[in-house]
């Protein structure tokens, strides 16, 4: 019996140990993670997650020259924010992180049998971008949710979308507004059109399938549609955002 009892206190202490390393692992990555967030309130981010993860595995197998240059929002022209704002999440000046009357709607979707669809907001997808992994699966959506509301808090709506503006692919290795106007247009991204903006804001479903120029028919199609919401929201939907 005393065998027994030796080998089972063996055995407690080991998983208590065990439990308490996961505890300190789990601790530690949420600090780091925790300062990265504030240094990157106010530090540019000299890389993050999607970029390292396309280069290490890109999706057709072909290398990949990142392009990539960053703008100030001040800089970034309204036309081009709006655009992105009308194509990828019109909800983002009033939502906390999680638009939960779309989550709400795809879920009922959901229920009826259509496709399961995204309903990320741009917080998430900054998050995703900066942080997180590819691979989809509830882990990483209640992580991204969460990191997103703490976005929120501790960004702010300007340095959200200006990071967000800055750092999203537009084509293969292409990253922020202003790399993908060269590479797209071949002109500074203050020089080009509100429809060749909105064709750079249809590519953010897919970047590596779309192309701005010449435009696919879905991206023709879906810059229309942006433009139109562009004119619904107009430029005063961006100043809770901006400040303007």
């Amino acid at each position: 019996m005393a065998r027994k009892s030796g080998k089972r206190g063996q055995h407690q202490r080991f998983y208590k140990g065990l439990l308490r390393w996961v505890f300190l692992l789990f601790f530690a990555s949420s600090m780091l993670l925790f300062a990265l967030i504030l240094i990157f309130r106010f530090v540019d981010p000299p890389t993050w997650s999607w970029k390292l993860q396309r280069e290490l595995n890109p999706p057709v197998d072909q290398s990949i020259v990142s392009k990539h240059e960053w703008w100030d929002l001040q800089y970034i022209p309204p036309a081009m924010q709006l655009a992105v704002v009308a194509s990828e999440d019109q909800n983002f000046p009033r939502h906390m992180g999680i638009d939960f009357k779309a989550v709400q709607q795809v879920l009922k979707e959901a229920e009826r049998g259509r496709a399961l669809r995204g309903a990320s907001t741009l917080t998430q997808q900054t998050v995703k971008n900066l942080f997180l992994w590819q691979r989809r699966d509830w882990s990483r959506k209640l992580l991204e949710g969460g990191l997103a509301i703490v976005l929120e808090v501790l960004w702010g709506k300007r340095r959200i979308l200006e990071v967000y503006l800055n750092i999203v692919e537009f084509g293969p290795g292409v990253y922020g507004v202003a790399a993908a106007s060269e590479y797209w247009y071949q002109l500074p991204l203050d020089q080009i059109s509100h429809n060749q903006m909105a064709r750079l804001a249809a590519l953010l479903p897919n970047p590596w399938r779309y192309h701005a120029e010449p435009p696919t028919p879905y991206v023709s199609e879906r810059a229309v549609w942006i433009e139109q919401q562009m004119d619904r929201l107009g430029y005063v939907w961006l100043l809770p955002v901006t400040g303007g």
